[in-house]
This record gives C-alpha cells, structure tokens and sequence, in this order.
C-alpha cells in the first residue's frame, strides 16, 4: 500500500511555532513513528508553503497512490485550486488538522477540502494521521 502525506504551509515549522497548538514535536520525526507502526505501507511526505506546489504534487500521487492525507493548513480556507485538485484525482483523500479548526477563529470553519474528501479529522493532534492511515489499512 502508497500512502502520501501532503502538509501545506508553515507545517515545517511543527515542534517550534504555537507549540501550545501544535505540539513540541516535528513532523519529520513523527514520520519515523508512523513507519515504524505501518512497517508494510510505502509512505511519501512532501511539505510546501506554495499552493500550486501542493495542487502539483495532488495531481502526481492522485493516480498513483491507494491514499492521501492532507492538512492544508491555511489554504484549507482560501484555496478553490486545491480543493478542486483533490476532486479532480482518483486517489482518495482524508483531510487532517493538528488543531479543532471549528474551536478557533470563525475564518477557519470553512473548508474547500472537506466536501472534496473521503473524511476529515479535526484537533486529535499528530494522532489524526494515524488515524487516517488506519481508516486506508482498513478499506
């Protein structure tokens, strides 16, 4: 199984900004977890702070890959591109976010992902990606 993990903007940053939010630990690191949990799924992670960087990679796994998770982050409220890359592909896609979006800033509870995704998972932490791996392992 090819599971792509797709973080948008400032998600580079996890472990060091708004760690009251987001938590102490990188995202690269929790990689290494989430391997060695999935020992048998074939895992790609790219991050960017560039939309169409995130629409172009979308649209190179959505073919391709047996599933993939997304957190937009701040472009899961602004970006119509990525949510119609994500209706655009084949692959199907859950949309995760580290924080509860819908217990912040009323901007946030709009989403042009959701309705373009399988599912989505809000404000579990870096727990919401192993949830969706879960969700993919068994479908």
């Amino acid at each position: 199984m090819k599971i792509a993990i797709i973080n948008g903007p400032n998600l580079n940053l996890l472990g060091k900004r708004e760690t009251d939010i987001y938590g102490n630990q990188s995202f690269e690191t929790y990689m290494q977890t989430l391997q060695q949990m999935f020992p048998d799924i074939s895992f790609t992670y790219f991050q960017s702070n560039i939309e169409g960087e995130l629409v172009n990679e979308l649209q190179r796994v959505g073919y391709e890959f047996d599933g993939i998770i997304i957190n937009p982050a701040a472009y899961t409220h602004t970006s119509v591109a990525i949510g119609d890359a994500i209706a655009a592909i084949k692959t199907p896609v859950i949309e995760v976010h580290i924080s509860n979006v819908h217990a912040r800033e009323d901007f946030r509870k709009l989403s042009h992902v959701s309705g373009k995704s399988v599912g989505s998972i809000f404000g579990l932490g870096l727990k919401g990606y192993e949830l969706a791996v879960r969700w993919f392992v068994s479908n």
